[in-house]
């Protein structure tokens, strides 16, 4: 992959004008839609604190949700080159935004993992620090990035 160059061609939708635009901060639409070629379209709107529909994905749930999927997938890539089995991975992950500021301060990736009985609790944490190493997004981001990880164990005979 070194030396790859990668694109991304994405097209957000905005149609809230209505019959006054941008005349106020009061008098247009926050919803939008995020779409890629080949791909289900995805329902934005800003935060609800800033006018946006809470049915709606916001940009910051979308950061702090790329954030938390490309660890998962590192790590789970990882994981089957060092010969530990996740049999689960769910991620309860929280971002910390500073309106004040301006941008974020930090996102928390909260990971339960079920782990077969068989795989090194103690490898499979270390894995997560090479994991956040590798994560594309987390070393974009200005902000830090912390994985607190919880394991579980699944017996093979009750599995």
């Amino acid at each position: 992959m070194a030396g790859q160059q990668h694109q991304y061609q994405v097209t957000v939708l905005w149609q809230g004008g209505g019959d006054t635009g941008t005349t106020g901060y009061h008098d247009y639409g926050r919803e939008h839609e995020l779409r890629a070629p080949g791909k289900a379209p995805i329902a934005g709107s800003a935060d609800p604190a800033f006018l946006g529909d809470k049915g709606r994905w916001n940009p910051e749930e979308l950061l702090v949700g790329s954030l938390s999927a490309c660890h998962k997938l590192w790590y789970l890539h990882l994981c089957a080159e060092a010969g530990v089995v996740v049999l689960a991975y769910e991620d309860h992950a929280e971002g910390e935004m500073d309106a004040a500021l301006g941008r974020f301060t930090r996102v928390n990736l909260r990971p339960h993992i079920t782990l077969s009985g068989e795989s090194c609790e103690q490898r499979a944490l270390e894995l997560h620090d090479k994991a956040h190493d590798k994560c594309f997004i987390a070393a974009s981001v200005n902000f830090e990035v912390n994985c607190q990880p919880v394991f579980a164990r699944q017996d093979a005979t009750h599995g």
